[in-house]
């Protein structure tokens, strides 16, 4: 059976992540481990931090921290990585690999393109510049259900005309659900325009900035620096990016990355584009079953199994 392994994004993410798999599998407790190291020297000395170096820590036991995007990105990072490790172990490999948004990352390295501490040190810093660049903003993120990417697109032009503020759709999630990202009041704006088309239901979500928007283009430039300084792996295996919903050159890893960052993530493309290459189950790995519901609005024939537990991964 033709299988994808899809990396959970931020969003997912939730205190005691993990903990069970932790405390009864070595494999992920190692690997867990020296993510949290490579995290620890990432964040040592940086007073933005205010001393929360533990990544640990935030992952089993900060209901608050874990929410913050600096330390989500590593923390779901850390989670991903330790599942790939004890999948591999016992044999397993995908045919073809998909994230949302930072589980793009995660789905990169099982792929072989990062190793464990250029994952976490990216993922790390791409948190942080994510978060500095939200700093200020009065803004607000909303999934918008019932609607055609038509509608919801139009539904944003008319709210950004309406309020004078920056909105704009940052994910194609599935099949009637978008979201949309800007400041507050073009949101609010746009929530209305899109309930006038029809929307069944617009649902804030607890995000912390407008990301996958123009909102994030110096956290893109920051970004691309960094990229250029990482060495980069050949995919042992195919990845569909969130920037197309399709596979890519490895060549163009950097600047799909870089792009990513401040354009909308693709995700219902990237489900028809599995179904089209004949996949017929997914391997969710994250917290959570955010994709599951992806992947049940968008093409329900494809059976998804969620890696929240130890349980779950025996399953697999």
């Amino acid at each position: 059976m033709k299988t994808a392994w899809m990396f959970a994004g931020q969003g997912a993410q939730k205190p005691g992540m993990g903990k069970d798999i932790y405390e009864n599998n070595s494999i992920f407790r190692d690997v867990v481990d020296k993510a949290c190291a490579v995290f620890e020297a990432e964040a040592s000395g940086d007073s933005s931090y205010e001393g929360h170096t533990s990544l640990k820590e935030v992952m089993f036991e900060d209901a608050e921290l874990i929410n913050r995007t600096r330390f989500t990105q590593p923390a779901m990072a850390a989670f991903a990585a330790g599942v790939v490790g004890i999948l591999k172990d016992r044999g397993l490999s995908p045919d073809v690999a998909a994230g949302l948004s930072l589980g793009e990352y995660s789905a990169l390295y099982a792929a072989g393109v990062f190793d464990l501490e250029t994952l976490i040190s990216l993922l790390s810093y791409r948190g942080k510049v994510m978060e500095e660049a939200s700093a200020g903003v009065d803004c607000a993120m909303s999934a918008v259900l019932g609607l055609t990417a038509a509608q919801v697109e139009d539904a944003v032009a008319r709210g950004a005309a309406a309020s004078g503020k920056i909105v704009e759709v940052s994910n194609y999630n599935a099949t009637g659900q978008i979201v949309i990202a800007g400041e507050e009041d073009g949101v609010s704006a746009s929530e209305a325009a899109a309930k006038e088309l029809g929307a069944k239901r617009c649902m804030r979500l607890n995000v912390s900035g407008p990301f996958h928007t123009s909102f994030m283009e110096g956290a893109s430039v920051k970004l691309s620096e960094r990229l250029s300084e990482v060495s980069l792996g050949k995919t042992a295996f195919p990845v569909i990016y969130n920037v197309t919903g399709k596979t890519g050159a490895d060549g163009d890893i950097p600047s799909l990355l870089e792009r990513q960052i401040k354009s909308p993530v693709r995700m219902a493309e990237t489900i028809l584009n599995l179904r089209e290459m004949g996949v017929e189950r997914i391997v969710e790995i994250g917290p959570g079953k955010t994709i599951a519901g992806f992947v049940r609005r968008t093409a329900k024939e494809i059976e998804v199994i969620s890696i929240n537990t130890l349980e779950d991964i025996d399953r697999v």
